[in-house]
């Protein structure tokens, strides 16, 4: 149970820290929530549209239209037509909301590295497997808590 707790504590730290950038940046958490996912499909190369944003958010229509014209007039997203398919809006993440997230994260993420120094590859690699397991059992347990 202590690796039960120590993850819940992580977990609340990050939310916090997460909180607190939205907070200073005029950013509801589900705002937060889909810069995260904006800029994680970005990095996979993957094409996100409103409709997909809403869907990984659980957000209805209108709940999606508003969070995509929040993000937008803060400058943080645009919508863009799809090269491929001139009838497909796409999402794309503007430099502005880079330039804030490296300015509030990136102390941390220098941090974190720095600690994951303290530890060797094979070390890391188990840690990487945890890390992928439990998001997965939670995962698992969200999507069956919604059916």
């Amino acid at each position: 149970m202590r690796l039960v707790h120590l993850l819940r504590g992580l977990t609340v730290e990050l939310d916090l820290f997460g909180a607190e950038f939205a907070s200073r940046n005029g950013l509801h958490p589900t705002d937060l929530r889909a810069l995260i996912h904006l800029l994680d499909a970005d990095r996979a190369g993957a094409v996100v549209t409103p409709g997909r944003l809403g869907a990984a958010l659980h957000l209805n229509s209108a709940g999606t239209t508003g969070l995509v014209d929040r993000l937008e007039k803060l400058g943080l997203i645009r919508r863009e037509r799809d090269p491929q398919d001139r009838r497909r809006v796409r999402l794309v993440v503007e430099d502005r909301a880079m330039e804030l997230g490296q300015g509030f994260f990136g102390g941390l993420i220098g941090d974190l590295l720095g600690a994951m120094r303290e530890f060797g590859p094979g070390e890391l690699d188990t840690a990487r497997r945890f890390l992928e397991a439990m998001t997965g059992v939670v995962a698992a347990a969200r999507r069956a808590g919604q059916e």
